[in-house]
Order: C-alpha cells, then structure tokens, then sequence
C-alpha cells in the first residue's frame, strides 16, 4: 500500500477517534453475550497494522488546501470513518474470496471459525459462523463510518456533503465488486471495457476520489478544486487497481500478501488477461492459465505466456498513460501548490509499486 507523509499530530488524532470508535463498540457489546464480546474484538484486531492511507488522505487534502484549525477535530472524525469503511470493505472481500488470514493471521472470519470448531462444530458449522461473523462485522462498521460522518464536529452543510460523498462511494465500491464477481464466474469472454470500469470502481471512489474531496470540503475549497481532486482520484484509483493486476499476477508473496501468482492461480479475469485475449497468443496464455492452480511451477509457465503474449507490456504502458493523465489533471487545475505536490507524491508512489 501506499505511504502518506503526515505529522505525527495528524496521526494521533485520527489514532484517537478510531480507538474511541472501536472502544465504544466494545462497551455496547459488553452486555450482549460472549459471543458479541469477541466479535467486538476481532474487529479492533482488524483494523490493527493499517498504514491509515485513506485517513491520512483526507487530513492532508485539508491541510494543503489551508484546512481551518476549527475544524481539525471534525478532519479527524472523518478520516477515521474513511478508515473503518475500508476495514469494512476488506473484512467483507474476504468473505467473497473465502479468504481466512489477512497478512499471515487469522482474519475475522477465520477467528470465528477457529472459535466454532472449539465448540465442536464440524467443517461446515465453522464455514458458517466464520461467514456471518465477517459478515456482521463489516455491516457494523459501515454502520459506525456513517455515524461517525453524521456526528462530526463540523458546519451542518459540510457534513450533508461528505455524508453524499459516503453514500457515493459505498454505491460505486460495492456495484463494482458485484460486477467483478458477475465477471469472475462468467463462462464466455467479458467486454473489455466493462473490466476496466470494474478495475476502476473497486477501488477508486473510497480509495481515492472520496477521501481527497472530503479534506477538501472541509477545508473550504473551491467547487473546481473538489472537482479535479474528484477526477485525479478516479485516474489514480484505476491505475492502483491495474498495479495491483499486475502484482498479483507477476508480484512476490512479500508484495502482495498472498502466493506469487494468486490471481493467476484463481484465474481472475483481469484486464491483464482481457488484453491477452486480443493477443494471437491466446491459446497458449488460456493453455497455461487452466494449469496456473496446480503450483509454482505451472504459474511461471502462465506468467511467462502472459509475457510472450504482450499482454504484460501492454498493461504497464496502459499504467503509465494513466499516470501521466493524472499528472495531467493536476497541471490543468488551479490548485495550491501544496496540493499539487502531494498528489505529484501519489502519483510516484504508485508508479513505485510496479512490479
């Protein structure tokens, strides 16, 4: 993930609302049997280890916009709201994905299953449990970013427009993982385009586009600013999602956080591999892709054919016009140079992620 310069005041207050967010959690659940007690924990073991980008996004789009200290506490609420939906939004991917473990331990449904089959419940028991809990646990924090929004110490009209702006973007982020589900368990070839609005969608409105127009709203910016800051997240956002194709498919487990190959192994239906199909290659890449889920050594074969094919250098200058868009975006607007060198910032760390 990307790493966000900020001060270390920023830090302890956004620090300060998340664990008042989680605490008051726990207390509200104290009375409502073990089995709430533990939930509520599993879920601050779920936002522990986060590098905080998306909060720290919204304290600096703030602060390089010339945020007003009156408002530093509100700034504060919202960027940790931006941090508790995107704990939502990981701990309910990972229920699609049947995943179990976040960065090597167990994550909230994996906890629930180990918590199940000490009750004795068989395989399927354990599924189960594991499954509503995460399941429960993301509704709960969606339930809370909201609240935190709509109770923030801010002017009533800019709370109406970040709480639109939270609206928007849980809409955009959860249609565009239904579609990239709808896509995955497709028998036939899917438009490519369709897959890049997904790649898109995933990740850039709550990622990206929300989080710089919240600190902007907040600190007062004009409606040109908010709307470049709007465009430039959703450039960013789409190249972030087809780095992240492009780790998954070639990146080390150390970059990913899963098996090298794990999209290749699952064969998810990327816009790396869209662009494969446009190859005269593709029999041979869909040949070796069949094979990529039974091991290392027939994922390099799948790797080595997506490279052949094109496909990868393809991807990467597809990555670097969209980089270059984005550069592009910023150069075009009227914002303060403060800003404009942090989203330069963003930009390069991305690029930085390439494998």
């Amino acid at each position: 993930m990307i790493s966000l310069d900020s001060s270390p005041v920023a830090r302890q207050g956004i620090e300060r609302e998340i664990d008042g967010a989680l605490s008051r959690l726990q207390r509200r659940a104290t009375n409502l049997g073990d089995g709430a007690r533990y939930l509520a924990s599993a879920i601050r073991r779920a936002t522990e280890g986060g590098k905080r980008f998306r909060p720290l996004l919204v304290a600096s789009a703030f602060q390089t916009l010339g945020g007003d200290d009156d408002h530093r506490i509100g700034v504060y609420q919202v960027a940790a709201a931006f941090e508790l939906l995107h704990t939502a939004f990981v701990i309910h991917d990972d229920v699609i994905d049947h995943d179990t473990e976040r960065r090597g331990l167990p994550n909230v449904a994996g906890e629930f299953r180990d918590r199940a089959a000490k009750k004795g419940a068989d395989a399927a028991g354990s599924a189960l449990l594991g499954d509503a809990a995460a399941i429960l646990a993301g509704d709960l924090l969606l339930h809370e970013a909201g609240r935190m929004i709509a109770l923030a110490q801010l002017p009533d009209h800019m709370r109406h427009a970040l709480l639109e702006m939270l609206d928007d973007a849980v809409l955009i982020s959860a249609m565009g993982e239904l579609s990239d589900v709808e896509h995955s368990v497709s028998s036939g070839e899917v438009d490519a385009e369709a897959i890049l609005r997904t790649t898109r969608d995933k990740t850039a409105a709550y990622s990206f586009s929300a989080p710089l127009q919240a600190g902007a709203v907040m600190a007062g910016a004009p409606t040109p600013s908010i709307y470049a800051l709007e465009r430039f997240g959703q450039k960013l956002g789409l190249a972030y999602q087809l780095v992240d194709d492009l780790i998954g498919a070639f990146g080390s487990s150390s970059l990913s956080g899963k098996e090298e190959g794990c999209d290749l192994r699952e064969a998810k239906k990327t816009h790396l591999i869209s662009l494969a199909r446009q190859s005269p290659y593709w029999p041979e890449v869909s040949e070796a892709l069949a094979q990529a889920h039974t091991g290392p050594i027939a994922v390099r074969a799948a790797q080595d054919a997506l490279a052949l094919s094109g496909a990868r250098a393809d991807l990467e200058c597809l990555i670097f016009d969209t980089l270059e868009d984005t550069l592009g975006i910023i150069e075009a607007s009227t914002l303060p140079d403060a800003c404009r060198n942090m989203l330069r910032g963003l930009v390069r760390a991305v690029q930085e992620r390439i494998p």
